[in-house]
């Protein structure tokens, strides 16, 4: 029997991680990268894939994204959240941690379609007029996940400061969201895990 993975509250769990990004990176390479024939989003074809979740959702890799996600956040950001599911994780365990420190960050979901009973619109959970968000995503190619999601944000009457994915396999999300007014970062690019851009997917 393999030993349980070491759980995040212990004493020097945090003081162990190197650098965020690096103990990030190594959990999703451990944990979620996976070589093969996939077939993305887009319809093409991959040799790679990252099921970012099953790093975002198991308890060293939850503290690791913390960290580094909360490290490019800006100081005067309100909210984080974006399209379901793939920012989900990223927004929880981010806002979680950050108000275990005392750090107000609310966050929210964007739903893929307006729901038409309760209180209907696109937008689970916590997201106010007048908000300074950062839109976030698992992992992303093109962008057109976060750039959806900033749309709606806007639509909702809150600001964009920053688009944040966790990983960004494709290389060219950043221009997509420049086109549309939007700064964008990635705390991993295809290369740190050791692989090509997928520019094409």
């Amino acid at each position: 029997m393999s030993a349980p993975e070491e759980h995040p509250d212990a004493p020097h769990a945090l003081e162990s991680l190197e650098a965020p990004l690096e103990a990030l990176r190594r959990h999703l390479v451990e944990h979620s990268v996976r070589t093969g024939d996939f077939v993305l989003k887009s319809g093409r074809r991959s040799g790679w894939f990252v099921d970012a979740k099953q790093t975002l959702c198991r308890p060293g890799g939850m503290i690791a994204a913390a960290e580094a996600v909360l490290a490019a956040v800006p100081a005067e950001a309100t909210a984080i959240g974006g399209l379901t599911m793939g920012a989900d994780p990223v927004a929880f365990v981010a806002a979680g941690v950050a108000a275990s420190r005392g750090r107000a960050l609310k966050a929210f979901s964007v739903r893929k379609e307006a729901k038409d009973h309760g209180g209907g619109g696109r937008i689970a959970g916590a997201l106010d007029p007048g908000d300074r968000v950062v839109v976030t995503e698992d992992a992303t190619t093109r962008g057109t996940s976060l750039l959806e999601a900033v749309r709606v944000v806007r639509d909702a009457g809150a600001e964009v400061l920053l688009a944040l994915a966790i990983v960004d396999r494709g290389g060219s999300a950043g221009s997509l969201l420049e086109r549309e007014g939007v700064a964008f970062r990635a705390l991993l690019g295809a290369p740190d895990l050791g692989f090509d851009y997928d520019e094409a997917s």
